[in-house]
């Protein structure tokens, strides 16, 4: 009986770490990389910037984007319509088994760096 508790212990404790993990910030050559048009840019949780990328069901969010200086206007004016080059980890969590948000670690337009949080 007190074998059961601890392997359900140890499971549940495991599953708390594989959720709370944080995402990792790798260095730009292991990154994913996308290219797509962006279709919409909106603010969303605490200060994140959020892309959507057409024909994509993922959205692709900067992590506390403006209070890192990323203004939404701005980008909109810039960026809808236009074609992006993403670069982001290979992060899974049990909170979203489906990847369906993804976090950028970098994002360009026309050869120029928008934002980046790589070396």
């Amino acid at each position: 009986m007190k074998a059961k508790y601890l392997i359900a212990g140890f499971l549940g404790f495991a599953i708390l770490i594989l959720c709370l993990r944080p995402v990792p910030i790798p260095q730009e050559q292991d990154c994913l990389s996308l290219k797509g048009t962006v279709t919409a840019i909106y603010e969303d949780g605490v200060k994140d910037v959020v892309f959507k990328i057409h024909g994509r069901k993922q959205a692709f969010y900067i992590n506390r984007g403006l209070e890192r200086g990323l203004v939404i206007t701005a980008l909109k004016r810039e960026l809808i319509g236009r074609e992006v080059v993403i670069k982001y980890p290979n992060h899974w969590t049990p909170l979203d088994p489906y990847n369906s948000i993804v976090h950028i670690s970098k994002i360009e337009h026309a050869g120029r760096t928008l934002f980046t949080e790589l070396d």
